[in-house]
């Protein structure tokens, strides 16, 4: 037994994520009291309406910054010791991803209209959120591209850090407009917290004396527009694509089960984003680097495996308390309306072990530059959870939204093991 701590405390993976916890604990608590804050003031239709706008905000907000993260980070760990090479890959990124924010800025601006009848429809006016958007946006793109250096750097914990202040900040900032303005000011709070970040990111990364040495250079590399571009369109389908189909989804339930049920289902959803951002953080901090350098699939399968042995008991212990506790998480979270929502976690639970099992593999395919085989999965995913809560919802009402997203995962990940059954089960090669 004493062996078995000892190894544990010698894991890289351990180190990173007791780390990763702080700052994934800080994040779940201070997103828990918005969410309650959330629901005691807007009730289960303000919810919705809420998770329509986060949904088309992570859409925006990709397109921004080009879907580039991932790629910056594998470059980054890729080219750490090679200035030239790094330099030329940054220069590339800062350059397109201020074209495209400037461009899309515009258009949020001039026509917030259009953006309001694609979210709200056309008998809701909130075209001044999608003016405040299209202000804060080039703040978030430079965020995101200075974390992600940071990131790919492995610096995780000016990274963890700088999470954990945002939250702090980004929480003041939600409780204060949603109690002075309701549901306007929940819609103020979303657009307005990303951007605010960026002050706590330059403050800390500037003390980053070799990070600053690699901003000013304005040189564009055509071979990094070709190798950056696959990584764009990767994380573009994904942040396009998936929160349309959630959107789709939520709006279904409004039109067929009604507006309080689809509130229903977002409140289920926004438990899961709160334990789910432990494991995305740390596979963004951690597994992306690793598998970035891996080059044997002996090493791949190892890695997998650890990961596995190392975090899945301890979100399946997790997952055993929530279900249990359900009732009293419901009452603790949200008020006595959404005691409806309770059957929803065993298929929301079983549905993101699943998915986190999925995302381990997966992420060989963003380390790696796998583009088409994303693509292709990405979308078969993305039908399936579609037509599949549709026919359930029929069939179960709204839960068989949340009985959709379990039988998604379940898919995807015999999907994964499929197509990478010759690093797991085959010899070792080169990869």
């Amino acid at each position: 037994m004493n062996s078995y701590f000892d190894k544990l405390k010698g894991n890289v993976l351990v180190k990173v994520s007791s780390f990763n916890a702080i700052g994934v604990f800080v994040k779940m608590i201070t997103g828990i009291v918005s969410l309650k804050v959330v629901a005691v003031f807007l009730g289960p239709e303000g919810l919705a309406l809420i998770g329509n706008l986060r949904n088309v905000l992570t859409s925006i907000q990709s397109i921004g910054t080009l879907g580039l993260h991932n790629g910056i980070v594998k470059y980054t760990a890729e080219f750490k010791n090679n200035k030239e090479e790094l330099t030329a890959m940054l220069s590339t990124t800062y350059f397109l991803c201020f074209i495209v924010t400037i461009i899309l800025s515009g258009w949020l601006f001039l026509d917030p209209g259009f953006w309001n009848d694609l979210i709200f429809g056309s008998v809701q006016d909130y075209d001044f959120i999608f003016k405040a958007l299209a202000i804060a946006l080039p703040f978030y793109s430079v965020n995101t591209l200075l974390l992600a250096l940071l990131n790919g750097f492995s610096k995780y914990k000016l990274y963890i850090l700088i999470n954990i202040i945002s939250s702090v900040l980004g929480f003041f900032v939600i409780v204060l407009l949603v109690y002075k303005y309701r549901l306007e000011g929940a819609f103020l709070a979303i657009v307005i917290a990303p951007a605010l970040s960026l002050l706590i990111t330059i403050a800390i990364t500037l003390r980053q004396k070799n990070f600053v040495k690699l901003l000013p250079e304005y040189t564009i590399s055509l071979k990094y527009i070709k190798h950056l571009s696959s990584y764009s369109v990767m994380a573009l389908i994904s942040a396009t694509v998936l929160p349309a189909v959630l959107i789709r989804i939520r709006n279904y339930i409004g039109s067929t089960e009604g507006v309080r049920e689809a509130g229903y289902w977002e409140a289920i959803q926004s438990i899961s984003n709160q334990y789910m951002l432990f494991i995305t953080t740390l596979l963004t901090i951690y597994l992306l680097p690793k598998l970035s350098e891996i080059k044997r699939s002996k090493d791949f399968k190892w890695e997998i495996l650890n990961f596995y042995k190392t975090i899945l008991p301890i979100f399946l212990l997790g997952f055993l308390i929530i279900y249990f506790l359900r009732k009293i998480i419901v009452k603790i979270l949200f008020t006595d309306d959404f005691t409806a929502m309770e059957p929803l976690f065993i298929w929301q639970l079983s549905g993101d072990f699943f998915k986190i099992a999925s995302l381990v593999i997966a992420y060989q395919f963003l380390a790696k530059r796998m583009f088409w085989y994303y693509i292709v999965t990405e979308i078969i995913s993305f039908g399936f959870l579609y037509l599949a809560s549709i026919y359930l919802i029929n069939q179960f009402g709204f839960t068989g939204a949340s009985m959709a997203y379990f039988f998604n995962y379940v898919f995807y990940f015999l999907l994964l093991v499929l197509v990478f059954r010759k690093s797991f089960f085959g010899p070792d090669r080169s990869i």
